[in-house]
């Protein structure tokens, strides 16, 4: 995937190579180097597999293969003597919302490959945020002849997990190519997807975490100016109907507290891998319906849960999780909470747990063959 130089000869090499069996090999020149680790959480591996160590080769030149990855896209960095690098030879990446991250893609996807079918297009807005007192940025995706055409389109607001950014559903998690290749077959209705910036600053895990304020902060910014302005400034129905809003880990929990706050804006909900926070799997059972005093979230959101009105607008509210996902539990008590108010939830409990494959190749796929049918 590119050329280094080196004393003015070029050292041709691909610094990531994908077989046609699916194995993949990583390569990176540190001759001076004595330990050089691949980093990429969501290549499946087995449980308790030793760090993925590179071999020394000729030239300096590491090297690591992995056998039969499945298809889809992943993110990876090289850690070369405990110092954490992308790939020099790969202009393909992916940034999160403190990193950037090199990306390759394995082809063997049923859903996120790209194929010989009409394509959308992925736009980076940028939009004056008055909550934030800042310019913000957020990615959409326009389907195939949005440009051409006249006609309204509906909508899905897609949202990022923690210490993710806006471009990470459009890069890792191949949003642009799961619509095209499921409005090509028939299976998804055209839409708009946008893709806001989840986080309102810095965040990383293990540190002062300030998650919940950001969460805050986000809500506001989403309603009081990026939903504002993208609906001034695309051709997208005004309807309920014609509006969904999803999301991943903190991005689920991000999608239940704005649509239970204006449920009368949003038709579809889908929740993947989370639920509300509050809780949490090791937390008492939240309370059951009539004990709002004793959970903030419920209180908080009392007026949605117990409006019987508001729910026969919503067409949709969709939960799925791994079994093997740290917030199953969370996932499980959220959507016994929604079910004791009454709402018809439909909840799927996968295998896999809390990684990109589920979200890109199971998960968003399923939801937005379930949108905008009606």
């Amino acid at each position: 995937m590119g050329q280094e130089n080196r004393g003015g000869r070029l050292a041709a090499f691909k610094s990531v190579e994908v077989s046609q069996s699916g194995d993949v090999t990583f390569r990176i020149r540190a001759p001076q180097a004595t330990d050089v680790r691949l980093n990429s959480g969501d290549i499946p591996s087995e449980p308790g597999s030793p760090p993925r160590s590179l071999t020394k080769g000729e030239n300096g030149i590491w090297e690591i293969t992995l056998p039969a990855v499945p298809g889809g896209s992943y993110r990876y960095t090289f850690s070369v003597d405990g110092a954490t690098m992308v790939d020099p030879l790969n202009d393909l990446c992916s940034p999160s919302n403190m990193a950037l991250w090199s990306l390759v893609h394995v082809p063997g996807s049923n859903y996120s490959d790209t194929k010989s079918v009409p394509h959308g297009s992925i736009a980076a807005i940028e939009y004056p945020s008055t909550t934030l007192n800042r310019v913000r940025r957020a990615h959409a995706y326009l389907p195939p002849g949005y440009e051409k055409g006249t006609e309204t389109y509906p909508i899905l607001y897609l949202l990022h997990g923690a210490s993710d950014s806006d471009a990470s559903w459009s890069t890792v998690g191949r949003a642009g190519a799961v619509l095209d290749n499921l409005i090509a077959e028939g299976k998804a209705k055209p839409m708009l997807i946008v893709m806001p910036a989840g986080h309102t600053g810095a965040f990383t895990f293990g540190g002062p975490s300030n998650l919940d304020e950001q969460m805050k902060l986000f809500q506001q910014d989403f309603v009081n100016d990026l939903k504002p302005h993208i609906e001034s400034r695309y051709r997208i129905s005004n309807q309920r109907s014609h509006r969904a809003i999803a999301g991943l880990s903190m991005g689920g929990a991000q999608t239940l507290d704005i649509a239970m706050s204006h449920l009368d804006q949003f038709a579809y909900i889908g929740v993947f891998s989370s639920g509300v926070f509050e809780f949490r799997g090791n937390a008492p059972a939240p309370p059951a319906a009539g004990s709002e005093t004793s959970s903030p979230w419920l209180t908080r959101h009392e007026t949605a849960l117990n409006d019987a009105k508001l729910k026969e607008g919503l067409k949709l509210v969709w939960f799925a999780t791994g079994k093997d996902d740290f917030l199953l539990k969370t996932t499980q008590a959220t959507v016994k909470v929604l079910r004791d108010h009454k709402f018809d939830v439909t909840y799927e409990e996968t295998d896999g747990g809390h990684t990109w494959i589920k979200w890109r190749e199971h998960y968003l796929p399923e939801f937005a063959q379930k949108l905008f049918k009606d």
